[in-house]
């Protein structure tokens, strides 16, 4: 048996043990009593607990929830334990965004903050790290010492450095890990987990079937609609479940292409017919910054010589595709404009409303001139969940949404305004009558659970998020320049261009310090250099910077760093020491 360290003393073990405990509640996770009530459904768990169906929600608010802060103290911290209060939570309550959660304080007058155990990491094996805590807890109420899961407790989660015989030793700040690429992937929200774990339990059946728990799963997916309906302003009618992002991209594609070739044979009258589309080939105009499930599909169809594209330069000046640009590349024969909301390398927000307003007036135009309308599509992926986004203010036909960009599960869905009477859509899968036929295939109920949950918390909570992002979005550009001074370029600052809340990307000017090259001597910080779906691109600079005139030799610099809800301003302070500490060790081997 491992001896426990000094660090695990019995009333740092029981800190830690109710924290587990109280994190195990807010999940639904009990603990499986000898007299349990029979009614109650439970799916049994390592450890002898239990994940328990709750009718009600676990944590009932009006406001929103602060959010748990990951590795973001160096100890547990409460008023009742006594001891200075850390840092991070001393802060103006405006800076500090949704880092703490708030405790009454022993005066009974202002409110203290309780901060995760260290090691405490959310979205990265919460469940584990709480069993880890929890079997303490049981191992001492059952009689047991406890001395060697309490050790487990306070070093097993912590990467261990030379330990000395008989004990371990504490990690140093430049050995956690802050995770801040969350324009990649977010984790899931604990009530996103429990809205699929109930649904996996409960609501097994099929959607289509008429007994207990196919319409149980029916009614879930029904509701999910609902929710992402509202996120975006829409109506339940409009939404079609897909299974992520490429999917809704290319079936927006496909219809338009299909819809243009229907109505092009459609046309009784010859002359009508060659006014309609000169040459009869379909034409879609884009921007050159798009993600690869829009750039790719739309080359491919030139290169089998079935559509023609243009893909219109953004501005050097803001980074954004420009409305005059987009409709001045408009042919008779145009069929669709397809401009991303945000673009997920630089943050830079596209001029969506003012392209709405402007193709809905040159459709009219069009309509005199029995020219086909001109359909809209915005892959909204990046601006859900950390700005408003409602489709009557974009004036959109189509909007992509993504669940893993907003602390849901890996899937997706589309919206298409007055599907099927006023905007087209075509299946490109063949199979049951799901999703009233534009998509079909059994639907799947917890994935669809899940992200209607998390379209739910966007709804509730956006304002807040956005907030707290900007507010460590800009602390860390701040530090950036402080710390690195003339060498710092930030390459997603164009002056007068709104952006994401929680992007920053930047170059350090160097020869040796490619973006790749710090990322690799990095300790600390987990991001990327860019977009995930050119990681095998080397240390070729972004095409996506390039096109905002970014310099080569400075866009083979970039770095990207996003933040996310529960990112902090002491994250933001260990990743600045981990970067200062990465060039100079890169500089030095020059």
């Amino acid at each position: 048996m491992r001896a426990p360290c000094a660090a695990s003393a019995t009333p740092a073990i029981g800190r830690r043990l109710l924290y587990a405990r109280d994190q195990r509640r807010d999940l639904g996770v009990e603990e499986q009593g000898r007299h349990a009530h029979p009614a109650t459904k439970e799916t049994m768990l390592p450890r002898g607990f239990c994940l328990r169906s709750i009718a009600t929600p676990s944590v009932t608010r009006s406001a929103p929830r602060p959010l748990l802060t990951p590795r973001s103290q160096s100890a547990f911290y409460s008023p009742s334990a006594g001891g200075p209060a850390p840092s991070e939570c001393s802060r103006p309550a405006e800076a500090r965004g949704l880092a703490c959660r708030a405790q009454p304080s022993q005066s009974g007058r202002e409110p203290g903050f309780a901060a995760p155990p260290p090691g405490y990491s959310r979205g990265q094996d919460r469940l584990g790290q709480l069993d880890r805590a929890w079997g303490v807890w049981a191992e001492l109420c059952s009689g047991g010492t406890g001395m060697e899961a309490a050790a487990e407790l306070s070093c097993g989660a912590q990467t261990r450095v030379s330990s000395p015989p008989g004990g371990c030793e504490e990690k140093s700040p430049l050995e956690r890990k802050v995770y801040m690429d969350y324009n990649a992937t977010t984790p899931l929200e604990p009530e996103v987990i429990q809205a699929m774990t109930e649904a996996m339990r409960e609501a097994w059946g099929n959607p289509s079937s008429p007994y207990p728990a196919g319409r149980k799963a029916k009614d879930i997916i029904s509701a999910a609609r609902e929710s992402l309906a509202k996120m975006i302003g829409g109506k339940p009618q409009d939404i079609i479940f897909t299974s992520g992002g490429t999917e809704s991209n290319n079936l927006v594609i496909h219809s338009v292409l299909r819809h243009f070739h229907k109505a092009h044979a459609s046309e009784g009258d010859a002359a009508e017919r060659h006014r309609l589309v000169e040459g009869a080939t379909p034409h879609f105009v884009t921007c050159t910054v798009e993600h690869d499930s829009i750039r790719l599909p739309l080359e491919h169809l030139v290169e089998e010589q079935v559509a023609a594209v243009t893909f219109v330069p953004v501005s050097k000046v803001n980074g954004q595709a420009e409305a005059d640009d987009i409709l001045a590349a408009v042919r008779p024969a145009t069929c669709l404009v397809t401009v991303m909301l945000a673009n997920n390398e630089t943050g830079v927000i596209m001029p969506i409303p003012e392209l709405g307003r402007r193709v809905a007036a040159l459709n009219q135009q069009r309509a005199a001139s029995g020219l086909p309308r001109v359909l809209l599509h915005t892959d909204a992926a990046q601006a859900l969940g950390k700005r408003r986004v409602d489709v009557r203010d974009l004036g959109v036909d189509f909007l992509t949404i993504v669940g893993h960009k907003l602390y849901g599960p890996r899937i997706g869905a589309l919206y298409v305004r007055g599907l099927g009477e006023r905007t087209p859509l075509y299946p490109m899968l063949f199979g049951g009558g799901q999703e009233r036929g534009f998509r079909p295939g059994t639907e799947n109920t917890p994935m669809i659970a899940g992200l209607g949950k998390a379209a739910e918390l966007v709804t509730e909570n956006c304002e807040a998020y956005e907030a707290h992002m900007r507010a460590v979005r800009d602390y860390l550009e701040t530090r950036l320049v402080a710390e690195f001074d003339k060498k710092i370029h930030l390459n997603s600052q164009f002056p007068g261009t709104e952006r994401l809340p929680n992007t920053c990307n930047f170059s350090i000017r160097g020869p040796q310090l490619q973006g790749r090259l710090v990322l690799g001597q990095c300790r600390t910080l987990l991001a990327s250099v860019g977009a995930a779906c050119h990681s095998d691109q080397g240390d070729r600079p972004s095409p996506v910077l390039l096109s905002c005139g970014i310099p080569a030799e400075v866009a083979r610099n970039a770095l990207r760093l996003s933040v996310g809800r529960s990112t902090t301003l002491a994250e933001v302070d260990l990743v600045v020491q981990d970067l200062k500490q990465a060039v100079a060790r890169l500089e030095g081997q020059a």
